[in-house]
């Protein structure tokens, strides 16, 4: 995991450098956008690992086709964590493994998205988005030094709800919030434990530009 957070660093850095020099004014390149966001994730309808966290970060740009439609696309991550006290786990008719665990679930969401916007001027932007697209996931025990993993793919959509705040009128640098729900198609399953889909509903908060 350090090597995403050292990634998203990069990431970060990089848009600043390639924005700040060129995207002072709204009038100069008003049909493109971008947001940077931490993100807050609590996954449903699984035990598996279902503790809420705030691991995770969001990535994403377009361009506005139309004055309130754009196009563009998406790159995400979150990790959900769980501890499991120790007990036995019966691995088939012969065989049983006892320890405790801490369970981790990744996921690695990332696409093509939809967005409409109510306003193009003034402070507030509230707006929607469809995004949709694929959806890498690690499903890991971690057992003492050991860790038992599964990794798959699948299909993701995520509907957003959100608002940009800009308190400059002359400048595309502001505020943004959002609400998300996600969900991807993966299945995978290590020792007995099963999943069946992703959920996950949480809150973004960062950087629009």
């Amino acid at each position: 995991m350090k090597t995403i957070k050292h990634i998203s660093l990069w990431v970060v850095a990089a848009a600043f450098m390639v924005v700040v020099p060129t995207r002072g004014n709204a009038q100069t390149v008003s049909k493109t956008y971008f947001n940077v966001d931490w993100q807050f994730n609590a996954p449903m309808g699984n035990s598996y690992a279902d503790k809420a966290s705030g691991w995770g970060m969001n990535f994403e740009g377009g361009y506005y086709v139309m004055p309130h439609m754009a196009i563009g696309a998406y790159i995400a991550y979150h990790t959900n964590n769980k501890y499991i006290d120790r007990q036995t786990l019966a691995l088939s008719s012969s065989s049983a493994l006892t320890t405790d665990q801490q369970h981790s679930l990744f996921q690695l969401p990332f696409g093509l998205l939809a967005k409409y916007r109510f306003t193009t001027s003034g402070m507030f932007e509230p707006y929607m988005t469809v995004k949709m697209g694929a959806n890498y996931s690690r499903m890991s025990s971690y057992m003492q030094a050991w860790e038992l993993y599964r990794d798959t793919w699948g299909f993701a959509v995520s509907p957003e709800i959100g608002i940009s705040i800009f308190p400059s009128p002359n400048y595309r640098y502001g505020l943004h919030l959002a609400m998300y729900y996600n969900y991807a198609t993966n299945k995978s399953k290590v020792l007995t434990y099963e999943i069946d889909g992703r959920s996950n509903l949480g809150f973004r908060v960062g950087i629009s530009f």
